[in-house]
């Protein structure tokens, strides 16, 4: 959105180099700034070594228990390029002590490169509401790449069919994967913050 709107590069389709290889995306103009994005996430990993996680055997890990800060968590491990752990929970995720938990997991010994963490609700087949701990980072509003990792595992688990809607703070995105090729996540984006960085 910032790019394109400001005209660094030209939409509609334009490519990204990240630390997980070269995405494309899609961007969606409205009024004459960018509104949505549709972005290829890529297949998902699901060998335990490729994530990583140290965990034996091979991929998908879907039912993990992990016991941390008095609780028992299971478990889902996907990668989007980076390593998600995924824990679907009964009660409202509002209330569940993520400030607490996030870290532990993201810290965990079996994560050698440390882990995202998302917690998730499931509302019906079509319908999701996560919360996300990012390594590194902390919570945040909302997650490309844990959003892409949750309805992979939620598809894997038999709890969802092809398409997806995950409510995060920051608003919904919309997931669709197949079963077995490219992930597509899409969503609205918005300017959230503007500075200027003294040099």
């Amino acid at each position: 959105k910032y790019a394109v709107d400001r005209k660094i590069v030209k939409g509609p389709g334009i490519s990204i180099e990240t630390l997980a290889g070269i995405k494309q995306v899609e961007t969606v103009a409205s009024g004459g700034k960018v509104a949505h994005a549709r972005v290829n996430m890529g297949r998902p990993v699901l060998d335990p070594e490729d994530i990583p996680v140290t965990v034996k055997g091979k991929g998908p890990v879907l039912n993990h228990r992990l016991a941390v800060g008095g609780r028992d968590l299971e478990l889902a491990f996907v990668s989007m390029g980076n390593p998600h752990a995924i824990c679907f929970i009964e009660g409202d995720v509002d209330n569940f002590p993520l400030h607490e938990i996030g870290p532990l997991v993201e810290r965990h010994s079996i994560f050698p490169e440390r882990t995202n963490f998302e917690i998730v609700n499931r509302i019906g087949r079509d319908k999701l509401k996560a919360r996300v701990w990012e390594r590194g980072v902390g919570e945040t509003l909302a997650c490309g790449s844990g959003s892409s990792a949750t309805a992979v595992a939620c598809r894997l688990k038999g709890f969802s069919d092809e398409r997806v809607d995950i409510t995060m703070p920051g608003g919904v995105l919309s997931v669709a994967w197949d079963g077995e090729g490219d992930v597509f996540l899409q969503g609205p984006v918005e300017e959230v913050f503007t500075g200027v960085c003294p040099l």
